[in-house]
């Protein structure tokens, strides 16, 4: 990808998210700023990851997953769950196990419990279209990331 595109992209703010799955008696989790709503009945809600990726496999065999919309002061999870091996990644996190056998992060602004419905490869990467199944959401503002970096608390609001 060239640098002026990726430069052109950047200006789009997005929301940070971690997204999670329970496969093989292991958790895999990744930072992701591609989440998306899709639509509210029923309700869909989407993310990609890299065909290259190394935990893709796990993602689309997992039958479902977990998104936490990360809180701004959450930035150092953001930067953990985007390097490093899943024991690197998880390790010191506080997050609660749901009923799906899928970790929710604590402290987050929102997540979206989903199962798996559909797997759309794009380019070079596959969209992971998903029906929410639970949800929740605090007090938290969101982290935001736009220009290649996290938004300034200042800006920002609550959710609820």
């Amino acid at each position: 990808m060239s640098r002026a595109y990726r430069d052109a992209l950047s200006c789009f703010a997005t929301g940070v998210t971690v997204v999670t799955a329970h496969y093989e008696v292991q958790d895999w989790g990744m930072t992701c700023n591609s989440f998306s709503s899709v639509s509210l009945e029923p309700r869909l809600v989407l993310w990609s990851i890299r065909q290259s990726a190394s935990s893709r496999a796990a993602f689309v065999s997992a039958g479902g997953y977990t998104v936490s919309v990360l809180s701004h002061e959450q930035q150092a999870l953001a930067r953990q769950f985007s390097t490093g091996d899943m024991a690197q990644r998880f390790a010191g996190v506080s997050a609660d196990r749901l009923e799906s056998g899928r970790l929710r992060l604590a402290g987050s602004s929102a997540w979206f419990d989903c199962a798996l419905i559909q797997v759309i490869p794009a380019g070079d990467h596959d969209i992971l279209l998903g029906e929410v199944r639970d949800f929740g959401c605090s007090v938290e503002p969101p982290l935001i990331f736009a220009k290649s970096q996290f938004m300034p608390d200042r800006q920002l609001a609550a959710c609820s």
